[in-house]
């Protein structure tokens, strides 16, 4: 009994010393959220954006990240561990530290609730009400491989961050307009988009803003206006409706509908838009085509 004791003892001291000295976070949340990981990491960078006093960097792969906050000049570190369940939900784990951390605080907050675990909590509280309420913004359809048909095109090429996507077409639209009908030139599909790079790591593209096009031998110059073929591609195909500044949703559900399937692809993305967002209406009513191509190197 006396050697039971002294373990018990033992272990108790070791979880006591554990919890005070080593344990590498503060406090833990965690919370499941209907969505896939590359959606979630997205709209967390977005969300941190918003807040001013918060910077965020992302861990080894989009699974993992972590942000510093600053309340009235304290310090506290978010650590976020992102895990698929399946194809619709992710559990998130959020490890938090204070940066002034240590056994006296450790203490309190083992005896009691405190204003670190209260702000904590509603911190992540928010950010769940932020999520549910993008997340019911847009609908994301997969329908598998499918063919990018081959069109001509006018184009300007753009560079911004995947939020300013919408925003650059937006810009460009008169410049595209006005120039195709002041020379006449006929159109011949809807408009897209067309991404040549995409950093997935900062959220930042490089992409074509396009019009098809009737091809011409006597197309007029410009200095912002280029013109193009564009060559049919085998790829897997998304619908997705909502407003075109969240179409790059569609992306992530492509990336992780490729993966699960062993399907190589090319992480540069077409989106085909049927709806002008000036006439306004239901935006879960707009409707956008995107293709994620299938890769040449298999």
């Amino acid at each position: 009994m006396k050697k039971l004791w002294i373990v018990i003892s033992l272990v108790l001291l070791g979880s006591i010393g554990w919890f005070l000295f080593i344990k590498p976070y503060d406090y833990r949340v965690s919370m499941e959220t209907k969505t896939i990981p590359g959606i979630f990491n997205h709209t967390l960078k977005t969300w941190s954006g918003s807040l001013g006093k918060s910077n965020i960097s992302q861990g080894k792969d989009m699974n993992s990240l972590k942000q510093t906050l600053v309340f009235n000049d304290s310090v506290f570190i978010y650590d976020y561990t992102v895990t698929p369940v399946h194809d619709s939900l992710s559990e998130v784990e959020i490890d938090i530290s204070y940066e002034k951390s240590g056994p006296m605080f450790r203490m309190a907050n083992l005896f009691g609730q405190t204003d670190f675990e209260k702000r904590s909590k509603n911190t992540v509280l928010n950010l769940n009400a932020i999520l549910k309420e993008h997340l019911s913004s847009f609908k994301v359809r997969i329908e598998g491989e499918a063919e990018l048909k081959s069109t001509y095109c006018a184009f300007v090429e753009l560079e911004s961050s995947q939020l300013q996507k919408a925003q650059g077409m937006m810009s460009n639209n008169s410049l595209l307009s006005s120039y195709l009908l002041e020379n006449k030139v006929g159109l011949n599909g809807l408009p897209f988009v067309e991404i040549t790079e995409w950093d997935r790591e900062n959220d930042q593209i490089k992409y074509n803003f396009c019009y098809p096009i009737v091809k011409s031998d006597s197309l007029p110059q410009d200095e912002l206006i280029l013109f193009k073929q564009v060559d049919q591609k085998k790829a897997i195909k998304a619908v997705y409706n909502g407003n075109y500044i969240s179409s790059d949703r569609a992306w992530y559900y492509l990336l992780e509908y490729a993966k699960k399937n062993n399907i190589a692809v090319d992480p540069q993305p077409v989106e085909i838009f049927f709806n002008n967002p000036s006439m306004g209406g239901d935006e879960l009513k707009w409707v956008a085509e995107v293709y994620m191509p299938l890769s040449e190197n298999k």
